[in-house]
């Protein structure tokens, strides 16, 4: 009897609302009855929560500050365990150094030029503590991306903070940080800055609602990555056209993990299967976005699903995860009202109440701030707009490059990803002797680890996603290169002489430790292959087998290095 006393109470209650809200329309007016019946239902008090209707995206900005905050949280992490070691006062490539070479290329000055080179804020610190800087900068990083994801709270201040300051990282972490997706989470971030209000603390903001505009930034940038990802691989290699490079990704890709090693075994059919679906989902599911609302749900979940099986098969930072972020877009609140709770007074709730006032004629004030914003959010398409240009220009020339910046501030940027394929895996293997003699037959030669990439054929491939070694990562770069092209490499060697604890920290292992430090560095040249699941190498617990190809570096000590380290201004390495 209660719940039909409400049934019939919400017809009247609707009509006193249509009667009220002026230009409100007639009972007729699209959304109408919905309006009427929300309104009623919070009026009356209890009963569950009237389903959120289509077309707002109240809750889909929620769920996207959260993606954004947690990719932002991740990478503030990573720079916090791995700054001081690559960029800091002694690190392998040190910032302070790379700075002072951009102050003296503009003569001395810190001037508009210099800041366009590298915008960042540490030109306006204090450089005598590199360290502390870098630390604290991943510190207020983190505190603020943990304040956004777990609150769900966040206004166009804390964005543009946790930008600047990872924008800050980018442009000082020279190699370190040159990965394509360092750049897609500031273009990520930067139009998460546009979400939000400027000032109000809220999830639910009821002046500031999304902006449509920010809304289709984010699926123009999916849009941009899977396609610019598709293309280049179809101007590529070859074997993208010949659909054969899966047989090779598994192994040859930069940090593998366990689900790959079985993976490269799948048989030949399947491989192909797998590149035709590559080639689908990056050359026609992105174009689903602009073929209506069910359709752009439909290529938000294709995408979605495609991160996600990525993600399960490689070890490729967060690129995945950051990339499921700008698919959220794709969703409505009706689409994603499932991921919040159906309890009275709760945010679905609220929205619901809002969308009825909304079809009951009722509008948010066009108040002074109101027009600033709308003026804030066309300006903003605009700029979207112009940058994209060179960018749309990019996709469409036979010479497409991929992870390139057309603009210091990194708004608008090139993706794609595996544009070429190695059918091979090298890998640098670095070793320390005590030996006196490093020709001498009878030296003996122990390897380092690294945290992550294969070395010891019997350890099992790591899963890591989304954190990322950035060492490990360069390494699998520098195996097929040259240590001319890599003179960190050397300088990380002249470090595991000298046994310094931070950079031991970025190695798994340390053959030394208590021990006296190695007399001698070197680095071996190695070709590495999957064992096969199941074979002899398998049976004695070896995930690998190698093949040495030759030496990569000889061997150096600390003493030949000197001149090295002096004639690139690199402190010379103390054992600590």
């Amino acid at each position: 009897m209660l719940s039909a006393g409400r049934d019939m109470a919400a017809p009247s209650a609707a009509l006193r609302q249509r009667r009220a809200a002026p230009g409100g329309g007639g009972p007729e007016a699209p959304g109408g009855a919905a309006a009427g019946a929300a309104a009623a239902a919070g009026a009356a008090g209890g009963g569950a929560v009237l389903p959120v209707s289509p077309g707002t995206f109240w809750l889909t900005r929620i769920v996207l500050l959260r993606a954004v905050a947690l990719l932002y949280l991740v990478a503030f992490l990573v720079a916090y365990h791995q700054n001081k070691q690559l960029i800091g006062e002694k690190g392998l490539l040190p910032c302070k150094l790379y700075l002072q070479s951009v102050k003296k290329y503009f003569k001395g000055k810190i001037n508009l030029d210099a800041l366009s080179y590298a915008p960042t804020i540490i030109w306006f610190l204090d450089w005598s503590d590199m360290d502390s800087i870098l630390d604290n900068i991943s510190l207020v990083g983190l505190a603020t991306s943990a304040f956004v994801l777990v609150t769900g709270c966040a206004n166009m201040v804390l964005m543009a903070v946790l930008w600047a300051l990872y924008l800050s990282l980018v442009n000082v972490g020279q190699i370190w940080y040159s990965f394509g997706w360092e750049s897609q989470l500031l273009e990520t971030g930067f139009l998460a800055i546009f979400l939000c209000p400027l000032w109000t603390l809220s999830r639910l903001p009821h002046s500031t609602p999304p902006s449509g505009i920010v809304i289709w930034g984010f699926r123009w940038l999916i849009f941009r990555i899977m396609l610019g990802a598709g293309l280049i691989k179809i101007r590529g290699d070859r074997c993208w056209r010949e659909l054969t490079c899966m047989d090779y990704h598994y192994e040859t890709q930069p940090v593998p993990n366990p689900i790959a090693y079985f993976m490269h075994r799948s048989p030949w059919w399947f491989h192909q299967f797998e590149t035709l679906f590559n080639h689908f989902i990056e050359l026609v599911v992105p174009f689903f976005i602009f073929l209506g609302r069910r359709m752009c749900i439909v290529h938000g979940v294709l995408q979605i699903l495609f991160q996600v099986l990525l993600i399960i098969s490689g070890n490729l930072s967060f690129l995945n995860w950051l990339t499921i972020v700008p698919s959220i877009a794709c969703f409505d609140d009706l689409s994603l009202g499932f991921l919040f709770s159906s309890r009275r007074g709760g945010v679905k709730d609220r929205v619901v109440q809002m969308q009825a006032r909304q079809a009951a004629g009722e509008k948010p004030p066009l108040g002074y701030g109101r027009c600033i914003r709308q003026v804030v959010n066309i300006s903003f398409g605009l700029l979207i707009a112009y940058l994209s240009v060179p960018v749309v220009l990019n996709l469409l020339s036979s010479r497409q490059v991929m992870n390139t910046s057309f603009n210091p501030l990194r708004i608008v940027n090139t993706y794609g990803a595996f544009g070429s394929i190695t059918k091979e895996r090298t890998e640098v293997i670095l070793q320390g002797t005590s030996s006196p003699d490093p020709n001498d037959p009878a030296a003996v030669w122990e390897e380092y680890d690294f945290k992550c990439k294969p070395g010891d054929l019997k350890r099992r491939p790591c899963f890591i996603s989304p954190y990322h070694y950035r060492l490990d990562w360069l390494m699998w770069f520098a195996a097929f290169q040259t240590y001319e092209q890599n003179e960190w490499i050397i300088h990380l060697a002249g470090k595991l002489l000298a046994q310094e604890e931070e950079t031991l920290s970025l190695m798994a292992t340390n053959p030394f430790e208590g021990r006296a430090p190695p007399r001698w560095i070197r680095g071996e040249h190695f070709k590495y292959k999957f064992s096969r699941p199941g074979g002899t190498h398998a049976g004695e617990g070896k995930w690998w087998i190698r093949k040495r190809i030759g030496a990569y570096f000889p061997p150096v000590n600390l003493q030949g290095l000197k001149k090295f380290y002096e004639d690139r201004s690199w402190p010379y390495p103390v054992r600590d």
